[in-house]
């Protein structure tokens, strides 16, 4: 099959092809590819409508719906730019980006996302009734917006703005491209041998890399059906995946643990979904406790994947065909380079940990308006710098931690990611974060721990258990204990929110807790 170059082109395809296959379902009911594909073409002149021109950013403030879907694919096929944000962010994360993006409009989508409404703005706001997409709020047009020039090549035209979560720093605007997502959508589907029999669950956001390019984008390329759910509990997906025999399961280690606590709260030892063919996670490291605990209650593999916003975001994902019983996050993505490099700019040995590049048609266009920041990242022959340490073993790819996050402890290395991993297989840890903290010239090594549900933690019993499993450079000096770890919306751990934490808290000793 040809790829097409635009992503509203994808919808084109199969509407063509198999109009009345289901294309967007939710709860509340369901489009087939022609409907999609008719709401898709009046929201293309209601957007026209309301005077948003080509190269004009659009903030589209929501949640998984088809509402969503439809906005979005309206607004790349006008060549405007969809700056996706989830409404779960806060209003000042939501106003910062609407200043940075310079966006024309900002639609809230009121009836996919009943935190959308919370973000109205107090002047300038009205609100829609839309026939298919129910009620969306309108800000006031930017009168002061100037649209962006539009490439000459289709497929090199941005069709996504998304915002970085800043877990290491300020958010910066990725630019990503038809181009970039189409081939993270292709490749994807090869490597899962996704067709259009496939039903997917749809829960990870749209507003983030993975849940569009992967999960969206891939589902329509191969014109599969995509169950859409802009809210995660087990009990509801349980039922979601029995009644409908979905076979494509995506989640982050945050939402397997919620599946592993469910289980235990009911009793069960096991949940069998016979049409389920797929399960993988994404989003954040996985640890071997979580995956473990999966893979006994699934009774199949849990897939392991690793990428970042700015390359689409996929740089590497175990096999189907060849299951990974580690972590590692597997092989290459196809058509994708990578190569470790040391402190010195040069390859590491083999085995060895290096900052990780990547080069591809997945790496994005740059940084909105922050070309000095672009230039950092990527250099003149296309490498872009994750920024995060790693080692290939095997043909496979082990991420180690971030270079911001390498802890120097008494002259050696520390890598909070193996840190991390020898806690997590403590019985009673369900998540760890390390970071390290300056003092008198060194760095110390801190640990947050977040205990399993309804389980009694003895500090000093797990500084007992890190030393058996730590060399004594990599051992944390101090615990602290956590009823839940902070995350982003994405849900990543936000070690700089434990870094801070870290910073004020500390001259207490091993086994302190809070």
């Amino acid at each position: 099959m040809t790829l097409p170059t635009h992503i509203r082109d994808l919808v084109k395809l199969w509407s063509d092809r198999s109009p009345e296959h289901p294309a967007l379902i939710e709860t509340n009911g369901c489009w087939s590819y022609r409907k999609l594909d008719e709401v898709v073409a009046e929201t293309e002149k209601w957007l026209q409508g309301l005077g948003i021109r080509a190269g004009d950013r659009v903030m589209i403030v929501g949640e998984n719906s088809r509402c969503l879907v439809a906005v979005l694919l309206a607004t790349t096929a006008i060549d405007a730019w969809p700056v996706l944000v989830n409404a779960r962010l806060s209003q000042r994360e939501i106003e910062a980006i609407r200043i940075h993006s310079g966006a024309r409009r900002v639609l809230y989508l009121l009836n996919s996302s009943v935190h959308a409404s919370n973000h109205l703005e107090k002047q300038g706001t009205m609100v829609e009734e839309r026939e298919d997409l129910g009620p969306i709020a309108i800000s006031s047009l930017n009168e002061s917006a100037e649209p962006e020039p539009l490439s000459p090549d289709v497929a090199q035209r941005v069709a996504a703005l998304i915002y970085t979560s800043g877990t290491t720093g300020l958010p910066k605007g990725v630019m990503l491209t038809h181009k970039n997502l189409i081939f993270m959508a292709a490749g994807s589907v090869q490597v899962r041998s996704v067709s259009s029999e496939d039903k997917v669950y749809g829960i990870l956001p749209i507003s983030h890399a993975v849940g569009l390019s992967v999960v969206l984008l891939g589902a329509l390329l191969a014109g599969a059906s995509l169950y859409l759910s802009a809210n995660f509990d087990p009990m509801s997906a349980r039922v979601m995946l029995e009644n409908n025999q979905l076979t494509l399961l995506f989640g982050t280690p945050a939402i397997f643990n919620q599946w592993l606590q469910y289980a235990k709260m009911r009793k069960l030892s096991s949940l069998k979904f016979p049409a389920l063919r797929i399960i993988t996670s994404s989003g954040a490291p996985l640890d071997p406790v979580t995956k473990s605990g999966v893979e006994n209650l699934f009774g199949m593999v849990l897939h392991n994947g690793y990428g970042v916003t700015e390359c689409s975001p996929t740089i590497a994902l175990t096999r189907p065909e060849a299951p990974s019983t580690d972590i590692s996050v597997g092989p290459v993505f196809p058509g994708v380079e990578i190569q470790l490099l040391g402190s010195d700019h040069k390859p590491v040995p083999a085995g060895g940990v290096g900052e990780l590049q990547v080069r591809g048609p997945n790496v994005m266009k740059g940084y909105y308006r922050a070309p000095e920041e672009t230039a950092a990242a990527v250099d003149t022959e296309g490498w872009f710098n994750t920024r995060d340490l790693a080692r290939l073993e095997d043909g496979s790819l082990f991420i180690v931690g971030r270079t911001k996050e390498l802890i120097v402890h008494r002259g050696f290395n520390v890598y909070p990611a193996e840190v991390e991993a020898v806690l997590n297989d403590h019985p009673v840890v369900a998540r760890s974060a390390v970071v390290g903290r300056a003092v008198d010239g060194d760095e110390e090594v801190i640990a947050f721990i977040q205990p399993r549900a309804d389980a009694q933690l003895d500090l000093a019993e797990l500084a007992e258990f890190a030393a058996q499993h730590l060399v004594a450079y990599k051992r944390p000096s101090h615990f602290v204990l956590l009823s839940a770890l902070p995350t982003t919306v994405s849900g990543k751990i936000a070690k700089a929110d434990l870094k801070t934490m870290a910073e004020k808290r500390f001259s207490t000793a091993v086994g302190s807790s809070t």
